[in-house]
Order: C-alpha cells, then sequence, then structure tokens
C-alpha cells in the first residue's frame, strides 16, 4: 500500500523542488538571480550592489534615467559586459563562468538599431540565424515568420534605410527572436519612436508577455513600464531605490492623486490644508502636491482663484514614485 500524500505536502515539495547548474542553486521559477551585482568602469561604480531576481514569465521592469544602471545590468545579464563583483545567475548558469552556455538561449533588442545596411531585412535575420548554426533554409523559414509577427512581411526586400523607426525597432524585435529565446532582453525598446509606433511595439510585446515569453525590459517611460511590467525596480545612481507591482508601487509610495500647482501660488506651507496632504515635493517651479482626494483639496483652495495652465489635478503615475524618491522627474 503506497503512503499517502496530502495536496499541502505536494505544494511544500514543489517550492523546494530546485535545480542545480553551475554550483548555484536557484527555484524553478527563477530564470535570473543577481546577488550584491556590481559594475565599474574605471573608478567609477555604474551598478553598485543590488539585488534582484525575475521569474519565469513574467515582464520585469528597470525604470529609471539615463545613467541610472539600466543598460549596464542589462549587459551584465546577456554578456556584453563583465560583471566587477557580486553573483549572476541566468537560466542556472553562472554569468562569470558559463556565458556561452546563457548567449544562445536569450534574445537581445539594444538600444542602437545595429542592422547591416548593404543587406535587406530578409538577409539580415538569415545572416543573424547563421551565428545560431541553422542552415539557410531553416533561418529563412524562421525569418519569414518573425517579420510575419512584426508586421514587416511585406518589407523582406527593403533595405534598412527604406524602413521607418518603429519599422527598424520591430526588426530588431525580430532578429532577437530568431533563436526562440527563453529570455527577451530589451534595452529601452522604444526610445525616440513617436506615439504611434510606440504603441505598436507595446501591442507586440504584450503579444509575446501573454504567450509565455520572458521579457526584461529597460525604460525610463513610465507609461511603457506600467503597460507591460508585472514586477520593477526603480534605479538611480546605480542603486535600486523601491521594487513592486507598478500599480501597487504608485499606491505605496505616492498615493492614489496628485496635484500639481506653480509654487508662486502657495507662498509658503500656511496655504496648504493641513490633514488633506500626503507629501509634498517642489521641483523647478511646481509644487507637486500628494493627497487622496483632489476634488477636496482643489475647494480649500477656491480663495486662490486658480486658472487653467496654474494648476494640473491628476492620479499619480510611476514618475511620481521617481519624484518622490529622489526629488527631481525621471526627464532630469
Amino acid at each position: 500500500m503506497q503512503p499517502s500524500v496530502s495536496s499541502d505536502n505536494i505544494v511544500v515539495v514543489k517550492r523546494m523542488f530546485l535545480l542545480e547548474r553551475g554550483n548555484r542553486f536557484l527555484e524553478t521559477n527563477a530564470v535570473i538571480e543577481a546577488r550584491q551585482l556590481q559594475k565599474t568602469y574605471g573608478q567609477a561604480l555604474a551598478v553598485k550592489g543590488i539585488d534582484f531576481s525575475v521569474q519565469r514569465g513574467e515582464c520585469f521592469g528597470f525604470l529609471g534615467p539615463n545613467g541610472a544602471g539600466k543598460t549596464s545590468t542589462m549587459k551584465m545579464i546577456y554578456g556584453r559586459t563583465s560583471i566587477s563583483g557580486g553573483e549572476l545567475y541566468v537560466l542556472g548558469f553562472d554569468a562569470k563562468r558559463q556565458m556561452s552556455q546563457i548567449k544562445g538561449r536569450v534574445g537581445v533588442v539594444p538600444q542602437e538599431n545595429n542592422l547591416d545596411p548593404e543587406l535587406t531585412v530578409l538577409e539580415n535575420l538569415i545572416l543573424y540565424g547563421r551565428y545560431f548554426g541553422m542552415i539557410r533554409q531553416e533561418a529563412g523559414e524562421r525569418a519569414r515568420a518573425r517579420l510575419d509577427f512584426l508586421g514587416l512581411e511585406d518589407k523582406a526586400g527593403a533595405l534598412p534605410h527604406e524602413l521607418s523607426g518603429g519599422m527598424k525597432r520591430r526588426l530588431i524585435i525580430a532578429r532577437a527572436l530568431l533563436n526562440d529565446p527563453e529570455i527577451l532582453i530589451l534595452d529601452e525598446p522604444t526610445t525616440g519612436l513617436d506615439p504611434r509606433a510606440r504603441h505598436v511595439v507595446w501591442q507586440k510585446l504584450a503579444e509575446l508577455r501573454e504567450a509565455g515569453s520572458t521579457l526584461i525590459l529597460t525604460t525610463h517611460y513610465m507609461e511603457e513600464a506600467a503597460r507591460l511590467c508585472d514586477r520593477l525596480v526603480v534605479m538611480d545612481h546605480g542603486q535600486i531605490l523601491a521594487r513592486g507591482e507598478p500599480t501597487g508601487l504608485v499606491e505605496e509610495v505616492a498615493g492614489p492623486y496628485v496635484l500639481e500647482i506653480n509654487s508662486s501660488l502657495l507662498n509658503g506651507d500656511h496655504l496648504v490644508p493641513d490633514g488633506l496632504v500626503r507629501r509634498r515635493e517642489t521641483v523647478g517651479g511646481r509644487t507637486f502636491l500628494f493627497n487622496h482626494d483632489n476634488g477636496t483639496l482643489l475647494d480649500r483652495f477656491e480663495g486662490l482663484k486658480l486658472r487653467a495652465g496654474q494648476y494640473l489635478a491628476r492620479p499619480t503615475n510611476l514618475e511620481d514614485v521617481f519624484l518622490i524618491l529622489t526629488g527631481r522627474s525621471l526627464e532630469e
């Protein structure tokens, strides 16, 4: 007679089940684990001992301004740059010693559109496929499938300079998907695109996420992070300032609403109603009053006779989180 096993025991066993690769144990659903990860350039410490993990099937984001350390972190994950300190494991492999086992299993969308200008769209993808040991026929079949998914099938014979900025970014994503990567790394994938092109890229990335792909995204666009990411970290000066789900992070740090108002109208703290404002931040000539009810707050400011352009009442967002944590906006 077989011993009985309770459902609780099964759950415990699943949680304890571990993989051992590269002399490191990882939870089976964690595809990336970093502990005290550092990157130095000369005397400058660009990434200052950060900890994070990425779970299989999620979109994980790094949000922050230029120079925050986002790109340096990404480059360590896919082996473009060396690790200066700490530990980094990707798909169970030690990124310091086993990068050759990692590179074939990730796809990378860099910031730059590094396409071969003398090859057609299709030829660019076929050449890339050969780097992964694909024969020309297999590379061609995969390339056409990726172009179809990204809406570029009618551009197969075009040269890169004939494509719009949005088409080039989609082509870079198609190239990154050619080897069926277990992890897709996207370093500011929509920087420089107009709003329409940005939304097209967002739609395709959302489809990949819904299909179960693991995405790692760096961005300084708050809307991009909020739309795509299941979890994210906010970075500045090489450090992680906060982490969590986008909506939960906004609620925890900033609260639901903010009233932006010209600082000159307040004329000191005494005009800010007591008990209504949760946090107050000032950037340039604008004061941000974080609160739970913009309507009530505006009623209390009735004597100021505010005009359009002097204030903005809106819900809070991830940029407000950054403002509270650092005292400046993401664009600075």
